[in-house]
């Protein structure tokens, strides 16, 4: 068995400062520890349980089977505070028919991610 101590996901984008803006700047996420120096100088983000990683450049277009799934206490909030500092949201807040209410933005390279919000009475969260 592997014991698996820390993990992060690794998020290599086309261009390093317009990502760091994204999730540093667009979705507020705070910072863990950076490291080299210039542009190609990596961050890694605190992402609730585990981190995000971007470093590196790449040409490569996102990968369709990517996806970063991010829980948030409102999604209606969350919604209103990352639409007005410029994030491409894809589909606004609805809540599914699984009961979780869900939006999805991408990221500058295509990336999308789907902001979560467990209500009160979900199963994730209430056991009767």
């Amino acid at each position: 068995m592997v014991h698996v101590l820390s993990s992060r996901v690794l998020l290599t984008p086309r261009d390093p400062e317009v990502s760091r803006d994204f999730y540093g700047r667009t979705l507020g996420l705070s910072v863990y520890r950076e490291f080299g120096t210039g542009p190609e100088r990596g961050t890694v983000y605190f992402l609730g349980g585990g981190f995000l990683e971007v470093s590196g450049r790449s040409d490569a277009p996102p990968t369709e089977t990517l996806r970063l799934w991010m829980q948030v206490d409102d999604c209606a909030a969350a919604h209103e505070e990352v639409a007005a500092r410029g994030a491409h949201v894809l589909c606004p807040p609805l809540q599914e028919p699984w009961g979780l209410i869900e939006m999805w933005i991408a990221d500058p390279d295509g990336h999308r991610i789907v902001l979560t919000e467990v209500p009160a009475r979900h199963p994730l969260r209430y056991r009767p």
